[in-house]
């Protein structure tokens, strides 16, 4: 197992130790670093996503209000 030392501020360090007084320290700090590795993922897939979306958008055929008008009316009794 490896040993990660790091400095944080002494307030942060404090409301950690009673936030998680009794708790194994080791242990919630590595489920909250998994959490936090998690969370940059899944951003990183939103952000790859949303820029596939976009550059899909901007090859798309562009449409006049009047053809999106005609063709959600289209079929409609």
């Amino acid at each position: 197992m490896a040993t990660v030392n790091f400095s944080v501020p002494e307030d942060v360090k404090q409301a950690f130790n009673t936030a998680f007084a009794g708790a194994n320290k080791s242990a919630v700090l590595t489920q909250l670093m998994r959490e936090a590795v998690a969370r940059v993922e899944e951003q990183r897939r939103r952000d790859a996503a949303a820029r596939r979306i976009l550059s899909r958008r901007a090859k798309a055929p562009q449409r006049s209000d009047g053809e999106l008008a005609r063709s959600r009316q289209s079929g409609r009794p």
